[in-house]
C-alpha cells in the first residue's frame, strides 16, 4: 500500500497545527515522521487515519482518495492508548480482530502465536485493568496487528515500554516489513528512527524540515566528526587544520571538521604527539542533523519533549 500527502495543511483555533506538509510513503518500506511533541506529528496521522480533516491538500492510498474500506486494510494504534478494561486480554482480541472482519475462526488460530510471542500467553484470562501498562501496551500492538493490515501506522509505539519490549517490537516490525507490510511511525526519539527507518520525514513546527532515504539524509546533512581517545594534553587539536569545533568529554574529545578536511593527516598529526587509544569517523546521529538544519537551540527540543501538549 503507497500513502501520499499532498500539502496537506490543518489550522487549531487560529494556531497552525500542520502547515503545507507533503510526503510519500512507498509500498514496503519503514517510513518515520519525527521531531518534538507538539511538532504536528499525531494531527498529520489523524489526518491519514480521516479523524481529523485538513484545511486544505489531500491524502491518497493507491493513487486514490482515501475510501470508506481503507481503514480496515490498516491497523493504527493511537499515541492515547485505549482498551476495554473490563475484557479479558483474549476478549479484547477477539473484539478488536472482529470488528477488522476477521472470523472468530481466524482469531482462534492466531491469536496464542502472538501472545507466546508477545510474553503475555499466561496473563490471558485476565482482566485488562490487572495488566502492567507495559502488558496492556503489547496487547494494542498485537490488536493492531493481528488483523494483518496492508499498512501499520503506529504513533508514538515505544512511549512506556522498557528496552526488553522495545527490542522485542523492533524485531516485530523488522519482520512485518519483511512480510511486505508498509510501516509508517512517529516518534520524538530520533534514535528509534536511526535503527528502523528507511525513509524519514522530519518536521517542526508543523513544517517539513527534511525528508528523504535515511542513508542520503546522513550523507547529505551529517556533519564530518571524529572522536579521538588519548593519552596526555590534547589542546592543541582545537587549532589543527580543518578542525571547526571541539567537544570535551569525560574519556574522549570529538572534532567537526570543515568538509573536505584531511581526516588521515589529522590522526597522523595527534599521533606524532600523544599517545591515541581509539580514533573513530562519528556517523552523524538525526538529533544533530535536526538541530543543526531546523536551527533551534537543543535546549528549545528537550523543552518540547517535557511539554504535556501533543499535536
Amino acid at each position: 500500500m503507497r500513502l501520499q500527502l499532498e500539502s496537506i495543511r490543518k489550522v487549531y483555533d487560529g494556531k497552525v497545527a500542520v502547515d503545507d506538509l507533503s510526503l510519500e510513503v512507498l509500498e514496503g518500506v519503514i517510513y518515520g515522521i519525527i521531531g518534538p511533541n507538539g511538532a504536528g506529528k499525531t494531527t498529520t496521522i489523524r489526518m491519514i487515519m480521516n479523524i481529523t480533516i485538513p484545511d486544505s491538500g489531500q491524502i491518497l492510498i493507491d493513487d486514490a482518495p482515501l475510501s470508506q474500506d481503507f481503514k480496515n486494510r490498516v491497523g493504527y494504534l493511537p499515541e492515547e492508548r485505549g482498551l476495554y478494561k473490563k475484557m479479558t486480554l483474549v476478549e479484547v482480541v477477539q473484539y478488536m480482530a472482529e470488528m477488522k472482519g476477521k472470523s472468530p475462526h481466524y482469531v482462534r488460530d492466531h491469536i496464542d502465536y502472538w501472545l507466546e510471542l508477545m510474553n503475555l500467553q499466561e496473563y490471558k484470562s485476565r482482566k485488562v485493568e490487572e495488566l502492567s501498562k507495559g502488558m496492556q501496551q503489547k496487547l494494542q500492538f498485537i490488536t493492531t496487528i493481528l488483523h494483518e493490515p496492508d499498512l501499520i501506522i503506529l504513533d508514538e509505539l515505544f512511549s512506556g515500554l522498557d528496552p526488553l519490549n522495545i527490542e522485542l517490537i523492533k524485531n516485530v516490525i523488522l519482520d512485518l516489513k519483511r512480510d511486505g507490510k508498509t510501516i509508517l511511525f512517529s516518534t520524538h526519539v530520533m534514535e528509534q528512527a536511526e535503527k528502523l527507518c528507511d525513509y524519514i520525514c522530519m518536521i517542526s513546527s508543523g513544517r517539513k524540515v527534511i525528508d528523504g532515504k535515511l542513508s542520503e539524509v546522513k550523507a547529505k546533512f551529517g556533519k564530518n566528526s571524529v572522536q579521538i581517545d588519548m593519552d596526555g594534553n590534547g589542546a592543541f587539536v582545537s587549532s589543527l587544520p580543518g578542525v571547526r569545533n571541539v567537544t570535551e568529554f569525560n574519556n574522549y574529545v570529538e572534532l567537526d571538521m570543515d568538509e573536505g578536511a584531511n581526516v588521515s593527516e589529522i590522526l597522523k598529526t595527534v599521533a606524532n604527539r600523544v599517545k591515541v587509544r581509539r580514533f573513530e569517523i562519528v556517523e552523524p546521529s538525526l538529533y544533530d542533523i535536526f538541530i543543526d538544519v531546523a536551527r533551534i537551540d537543543p535546549s528549545e527540543y528537550n523543552r518540547a519533549e517535557e511539554g504535556e501538549a501533543h499535536v
